[in-house]
C-alpha cells in the first residue's frame, strides 16, 4: 500500500535545493559544513540553483518545482534534503510532477515549511517521506533515543525504527550559525518529562499510518487534493492513522482554531491517535496548548498526546509518513517504532 525509496547507500548522491526559502550569503558557511557532513558519510551532494536567499523564496515557483522534478528524475539522486524550510512552498505544489515522484521514488526529507511538500506527497501517490531534520541541522548530533534522516533513509522496507521521547530539549533560543557554523553539539536546557496524555487517563497501545507535518502550513491544504487526508486512510491506510501536528510558534486559539478546522475537514476520523509536539508558541491567559488539545480533540475517543518531540523545539523525532507506527506511552516510557511495510 506504500511505496518507499530505495535505502540510500555510499556514494549515492543527495539533492540540495530550496523548494521555499534559499541560504543567505552570510549562512553558506553552515551549509558547507552540513554538506562536509554528507561527505563523511561516504554521501556525494548536488547544489542545484535554487538556493538563492536575498527574498522570501530561492526562485519563482515554476522554477523551484522543475529543479525538484530534475532530481527525482536522476537517478544518481536517491534523496533530496532542503536547507531547511520557510514560508511559502505552497505556491509551487500546482507545478510539482508528482507523477515523476510516483514512478522512481526518491527520498524527501525535511520539516516545518517543507511538510507543506512531505504530506502532498504521500498523500496524492503513497510514497514514503521522512518529516525529520533539515540540512541545516544535520551536522547535529541526534540524541537517543532519537534517530537522524541519514539512518532513517538507509534503513531498507521492512525495517523497523524504534524512537522514545527526549530525555531534554531546548525551551530558549537557538546557535547562532553566523558566529559558529561548525556548531555540532546542541545546547539542551530542559529536562523531558516524556508525552503527556490530555484527552483522559491511561496507558496508550495503539498502530496506524503516520500522516503530519507542520500545522501552520498543511493545515492550509485541507480541501484541496493537496491535503486530502481522508481519501489516503481509504485507499493507503486500512489500520487508521496516526496523525501528529506541530505548531512552529501559534499562540494557543491559533492552534486550537486550525485543530478545529482540520477536525471539521476529517483528518482525524480514521485517526487511532493524534500525536501533537511540543511548542515554544504563546500560551494564552485560561488557555494553554493542552488546552487546545483538549477543546478541539479531547472527545475525539483516541489517544491525544502533546508535548511530542516532532516539531520546532529540538530535538526532532524522525517520522515517516506512511510508515505504520505503533505508539505505547505509560507515565514512565514514551515510544514510537515505525515498521517500514
Amino acid at each position: 500500500m506504500i511505496r518507499y525509496p530505495r535505502p540510500v547507500r555510499p556514494g549515492d548522491t543527495i539533492g540540495v535545493t530550496a523548494p521555499s526559502s534559499g541560504v543567505a550569503d552570510e549562512l553558506r558557511p553552515r551549509l558547507d559544513v552540513a554538506l562536509e557532513h554528507l561527505a563523511a558519510l561516504g554521501l556525494r551532494t548536488r547544489l542545484g540553483r535554487c538556493l538563492d536567499g536575498t527574498g522570501v523564496v530561492s526562485a519563482p515557483a515554476r522554477d523551484r518545482a522543475a529543479e525538484l522534478d530534475a532530481f527525482v528524475r536522476d537517478p544518481d539522486v536517491r534523496a533530496v534534503v532542503p536547507p531547511w524550510g520557510g514560508e511559502i512552498a505552497m505556491d509551487l505544489l500546482p507545478w510539482v510532477d508528482w507523477d515523476a515522484w510516483a514512478q522512481d521514488p526518491t527520498w524527501l526529507v525535511g520539516f516545518s515549511d517543507i511538510s507543506t511538500l512531505l504530506l502532498p506527497l504521500t498523500v496524492l501517490t503513497g510514497v514514503a517521506t521522512v518529516h525529520g531534520q533539515n540540512l541545516m541541522d544535520t551536522p547535529y548530533r541526534v540524541p537517543a533515543p532519537m534517530l537522524p534522516w541519514t539512518e532513517v533513509v538507509t534503513t531498507p522496507p521492512g525495517g523497523v525504527l524504534v524512537q522514545g521521547a527526549a530525555r531534554a530539549y531546548r525551551a530558549q533560543g537557538f546557535d547562532d550559525w553566523v558566529s559558529d557554523p561548525g556548531v555540532t553539539v546542541p545546547t539542551f536546557d530542559t529536562p523531558g518529562e516524556g508525552w503527556v496524555r490530555v484527552d483522559g487517563p491511561g496507558d496508550v497501545d495503539v498502530q496506524g499510518r503516520l500522516i503530519g507535518g507542520c500545522l501552520e502550513t498543511v493545515a492550509h491544504l485541507a480541501g484541496t487534493p493537496f491535503g486530502d487526508v481522508p481519501r489516503f486512510a481509504r485507499e493507503h491506510a486500512p489500520e487508521g492513522l496516526v496523525v501528529y501536528l506541530e505548531s512552529a510558534g501559534s499562540d494557543a486559539y491559533d492552534v486550537t482554531r486550525r485543530l478545529l478546522g482540520l477536525r471539521y475537514a476529517g483528518w482525524f476520523e480514521a485517526a487511532s491517535a493524534v500525536l501533537l509536539a511540543r511548542t515554544r508558541g504563546p500560551e494564552l491567559p485560561g488557555h494553554t496548548h493542552r488546552d487546545a488539545a483538549r477543546t478541539a480533540l479531547g472527545d475525539l475517543g483516541v489517544p491525544v498526546l502533546t508535548d511530542v518531540d516532532c516539531g520546532h523545539v529540538p530535538p526532532h523525532l524522525a517520522l515517516v509518513n506512511g510508515a505504520l507506527a505503533r505508539v505505547t506511552h505509560t507515565p514512565s516510557v514514551s515510544r514510537i517504532e515505525q515498521h517500514l511495510v
